[in-house]
């Protein structure tokens, strides 16, 4: 596995973020002009909700899980950088340091982790 830092811990996977989109898209405004083409012409629309429902489903299931995913790690690297901060300064963390900063935060030195989080609060840096 290749070391992770700044410029390579984003990942944009074309399976995931690509192609599974947009076939869940595509399902979802098909599974709409089916259920259109049902009512307008009076055929069983049973078929028709139940596509439309799957495919709200699909979707909310592709973006729910990578959103609890992505809050879980979240929370792992705010509590590692918590420690790390504290072990270096002896003091918690500012609070009010955001997610954003304190992710950029992760790739910064020890010996300079502690002035670059107080300028992030206090200059309200962004995370690049």
């Amino acid at each position: 596995m290749k070391e992770q830092n700044y410029k390579n811990h984003k990942r944009y996977l074309i399976g995931y973020h690509g192609i599974t989109f947009t076939l869940l898209f595509i399902l979802l405004v098909v599974s709409v002009h089916n259920l259109y083409v049902s009512l307008k012409n009076h055929y069983d629309v049973r078929t028709g909700i139940m596509f439309f429902i799957i495919s709200v489903s699909m979707l909310l299931i592709f973006f729910y899980s990578r959103t609890f995913a992505l809050k879980a790690q979240d929370r792992a690297i705010r509590a590692e950088e918590n420690l790390r901060y504290f072990i270096i300064s002896g003091k918690p963390m500012d609070i009010k340091i955001t997610m954003s900063q304190l992710l950029a935060l992760r790739f910064a030195d020890d010996d300079e982790l502690v002035e670059l989080s107080e300028k992030a609060v206090e200059e309200g840096l962004s995370s690049d």
